[in-house]
């Protein structure tokens, strides 16, 4: 049996949008058929562009929100066929920081009322003195003072705000998180000493990461292995060094050429994609990608690629990928 903290099999999620004044509803086909696991310890990023499915994905292994098919296993247990109760012992577990650190927080709330929801919920402090030594200890945990517990989140930056929400997140104890682009809106100083952060209590306290993002820059920072989504799929998966060195998704290869570099004189081609992201409720046929590819073939049109090892753990859905063989915007850390 695997060794895997998360089992993520043939997961999909279909979404009914539009109708009305006789119309039909159109599928929305926001996350197709994807397949994963994730190792204990590990951070596997989700990188890919706005409205490809990354959010969603992440909020159906919660289990946030209902799945059409597939299935999710944590810690061996298959969450879809757990019932209302088991479910919710089970969410001590795992947890999650989303990405608006100013709508995330209920601003009627006080900071030591917000970090001890998943005390109070799931009853691990025996006292009122008790619950407010554990918010204090998980404040000094994510870089606060203890005297900011009884303050409000409008008395507080958005780095400050995310540093609260990881105080919430890791409350309960949970052994795996979901972190749905904790960073996207922070400044980039900011957003350097929350990535620290969230690397130093994933070393202290064991947690493992599904990390969602579009920057390139920081998930090289904190990145174990790095998936690559496009319209609801995943198009490359491996290791963040054989990603980032040798991509052979097409798709992977523009995401990274796109990314800056802060040497002058490294080399660089940047791929300039044609064309608009296709809507999902009207996915191409064949590989999603053919419209945007710029090495598709005839076979791309018709016949939709799946995941292929290209490399010991490393794998691509393209009929034609090859590994890029001139250096990128960003070299493998």
């Amino acid at each position: 049996m695997s060794d895997a903290i998360l089992s993520v099999q043939d997961l999909g999620k279909v979404f009914s949008a539009g109708g009305g004044l006789g119309r039909p509803a159109q599928d929305v086909r926001a996350v197709d058929g994807v397949s994963f696991e994730v190792q204990p310890g590990e951070t596997l990023a989700l990188v890919g562009e706005s409205g490809c499915g990354k959010s969603t994905l992440g909020r159906l292994i919660l289990q946030l929100i209902p799945a059409t098919a597939g299935q999710v296993r944590f810690e061996g247990i298959d969450l879809m066929r757990l019932g209302a109760r088991p479910l919710r012992a089970m969410r001590r577990r795992m947890q999650m920081v989303f990405q608006d650190p100013f709508g995330s927080l209920s601003p009627r709330r006080s900071v030591a009322d917000i970090v001890a929801e998943p005390i109070d919920a799931f009853g691990l402090a025996p006292s009122r003195a008790a619950r407010r030594d554990m918010v204090a200890d998980l404040l000094h945990q994510v870089g606060l003072p203890s005297a900011v517990m009884d303050r409000y989140p409008r008395q507080f930056s958005g780095g400050q705000r995310q540093r609260i929400g990881i105080a919430r997140a890791i409350a309960a104890g949970p052994s795996f998180i979901v972190a749905d682009e904790p960073v996207s809106a922070l400044d980039v100083s900011v957003q350097a000493q929350v990535i620290n952060l969230m690397q130093d209590l994933q070393e202290s306290r064991g947690l493992t990461y599904l990390f969602i993002a579009h920057d390139l820059a920081v998930v090289r920072h904190i990145a174990t292995r790095v998936a690559v989504m496009y319209l609801g799929r995943i198009v490359e998966i491996g290791p963040k060094a054989k990603v980032y060195g040798a991509p052979h998704h097409p798709y992977t290869q523009a995401l990274l050429s796109a990314a800056p570099n802060p040497d002058p004189d490294a080399p660089k081609r940047q791929i300039i994609l044609k064309g608009d992201v296709p809507s999902p409720s009207r996915a191409p046929s064949g590989c999603a990608f053919h419209t945007r590819c710029p090495i598709a073939v005839d076979r791309c049109r018709t016949e939709r690629p799946m995941l292929r090892a290209v490399a010991d753990g490393h794998s691509a859905s393209c009929h034609v990928a090859q590994p890029n063989p001139i250096p990128l915007a960003m070299e493998t850390a």
